[in-house]
């Protein structure tokens, strides 16, 4: 795998991760806290730093086993 597919394959998985992430914890606005022009959709207490935190760790190990998967052989993508 050279440097540029490691930083793609990287970069997928990340994307992949945080959309696994971003709903974790979420809780809708009070309706009595709502100000005017909020959406009552909007998170409370969205974290996104945390979540931001925990996609890189998280896409860090998964992307750590699939090279070594790729670098061991198992799974080869040459003839």
């Amino acid at each position: 795998m050279t440097l540029w597919t490691g930083i793609a394959v990287y970069i997928i998985i990340w994307w992949l991760v945080i959309f696994m992430v971003l709903p974790w914890g979420v809780r809708r606005i009070d309706s009595e806290a709502l100000g005017k022009g909020e959406d009552p959709g909007a998170p409370e207490k969205p974290r996104m730093l945390t979540k931001l935190l925990v996609t890189t760790v998280i896409s860090a190990v998964i992307f750590s086993l699939v090279y070594l998967v790729i670098i061991s052989g198992v799974i080869s993508f040459r003839d």
